[in-house]
């Protein structure tokens, strides 16, 4: 990987180093929990604010519309500003969002909460991603950023069922201030070992943005629209086609997505590592691996074995595939790289959006719930496409620069006459 032009500090102690990236990575495990448990809970929810379910579905959209529209404007805006004081104002901005969640008497206000809740959303795994990578040694950079990105995947695990359950047991509201009390245990972390570090002075809005006129910038989020775009044409679908294809009952649910999520912590960590070793290798091979395992969808969905298995691969592969395109526009995007890290979230976001409609597609055609995965691996070649324009382009922009700088050559050596 090459080394992202980050500023240099001195090496922390291994101690604080290690509790200043779980300090990051908590507040990832926040962001996690509120993003998922609103599906675990829709039907609660419905019922809480009067509404049938499918009009509760659109409390999901309007906080991934929060997340697209915030990660861009919120980093453009606060690249200028300390780092640790605009990581700890994103997440009292979330908290203020899952509080007014909590307390909404409506609909309405129900969904202008969850947007309000989703905009510091991508901005602030920019920046922790960000500050992350800037602890260590460029060679173990994608391990910190997949680090920070671990409590996202974390919370699949651990986070959404104990929300869910909670908010079952207690009343939907009581999963949302379970997430403000993790907020708030977040700032506390991130005041006490999170060092500081400057903003970029030198940067304006205007230059932030002109990361999006770089068509390698541009080439990435395609790649992660579509290609994990694909990923969620049979994610957003895998509970009827584990009990109507697979047959498999209602209640064996939750261990399958338990399985999608141990999958997304293996290769959340995987990623890491891969980023490290050769990234865009790493993201071609990962993307590979995705698009391959979407196809085998309706084999694997014969026995329940095949499909938790493939399930549980899905998630490592995409996940690791998310850590590879979060370093890899963070690198692109050049000194806007906090724009490029909050980008990322924008265009998951937008391949969640995506991959659902379009799985939701095929299946109204009537051509099954196996289906979707056939969608995902043709999303997936779609991204494969688009990295290798990537690449093509790399190589041009790299025999212009050649031509434009070409290498002295050696000064003749002159044989003296013979005499």
């Amino acid at each position: 990987m090459t080394a992202l032009p980050l500023a240099e500090r001195p090496p922390l102690a291994r101690g604080r180093l290690v509790a200043a990236v779980v300090a990051l990575a908590l507040g990832g495990f926040a962001i996690g929990t509120t993003e998922f448990v609103t599906m675990g809970l829709l039907p609660d929810i419905a019922e809480g604010v009067g509404i049938d379910i499918p009009t509760a579905g659109h409390v999901i959209s309007f906080y991934a519309l929060g997340v697209v529209v915030g990660a861009p404007v919120i980093a453009a805006l606060g690249t200028r500003l300390p780092r640790r004081a605009l990581l700890l104002g994103l997440m009292a901005a979330f908290i203020v969002g899952n509080a007014l969640t909590a307390l909404a008497p409506g609909y309405g206000s129900l969904l202008a909460a969850r947007f309000l809740a989703g905009v510091p959303h991508g901005a602030y795994f920019g920046v922790a991603s960000l500050v992350a990578a800037s602890l260590v040694a460029p060679h173990l950079r994608g391990r910190a950023v997949s680090s920070v990105m671990l409590g996202l995947a974390i919370a699949n695990v651990a986070g959404v069922p104990a929300a869910t359950w909670l908010g079952q047991e207690f009343g939907w509201r009581s999963a949302y201030w379970a997430v403000v009390v993790i907020g708030a245990l977040t700032i506390a972390a991130i005041s006490a070992v999170v060092p500081g570090a400057p903003g970029n002075r030198a940067a304006t809005v205007r230059s932030e943005l002109g990361a999006l006129r770089r068509p390698q910038v541009l080439l990435t989020l395609v790649v992660g629209v579509v290609g994990f775009g694909g990923m969620f044409a049979v994610y957003s679908y895998v509970a009827p086609l584990v009990t109507e294809v697979t047959g498999m009952s209602r209640g064996t649910i939750p261990w399958v997505l338990f399985a999608f999520g141990l999958g997304g912590v293996v290769g959340t960590a995987l990623g890491g590592r891969l980023a490290d070793l050769a990234l865009f290798r790493s993201l071609v091979g990962t993307m590979v691996a995705t698009g391959v395992l979407l196809a085998l969808v309706p084999l694997a969905a014969r026995t329940p074995v095949t499909i938790v298995a493939l399930i549980f691969t899905v998630g490592a592969a995409a996940s690791a595939l998310v850590v590879c395109l979060q370093i890899r526009l963070m690198q692109v995007a050049g000194e806007a790289q906090m724009l490029g890290a909050a980008l990322n979230h924008s265009a998951l976001n937008a391949a969640n959006a995506l991959g659902a409609w379009l799985g939701g597609l095929v299946i109204a055609a009537g051509l099954g719930y196996t289906a979707p995965g056939m969608v995902g691996a043709g999303l997936a070649a779609l991204g494969l496409v688009a990295l290798t324009a990537s690449a093509v382009l790399r190589r041009r922009e790299l025999r212009a620069l050649a031509d434009a700088h070409p290498a002295p050559t050696a000064a003749p050596v002159e044989v003296p006459a013979a005499r």
